[in-house]
């Protein structure tokens, strides 16, 4: 009983690591073109994330642990 589930388990997530050009489904088409755009994007370009959406890091991460600054808004609950 384990090994049919294991097999179906594998292929499972075998599946999930496949990487194929995306295409509209047979017969569909891409969605119309947004308000004021003169081109249609393809799949790649609606796929493309904004760089609000996946900002880079701009602060370097701490590598070792080091003493906290004072901080004057941390105050005691009345």
């Amino acid at each position: 009983m384990r090994l049919p589930i294991a097999l179906i388990a594998l292929a499972t997530l075998a599946a999930c690591g496949q990487k194929i050009r995306l295409e509209p489904v047979e017969g569909t088409t891409l969605p119309p073109a947004p308000y004021g755009a003169e081109v249609l994007p393809n799949a790649d370009d609606l796929l493309a994330l904004e760089p609000n959406a996946a900002p880079d890091r701009n602060v370097e991460l701490r590598t070792r642990s080091e003493e906290r600054e004072d901080d004057p808004f941390d105050l005691p609950p009345e």
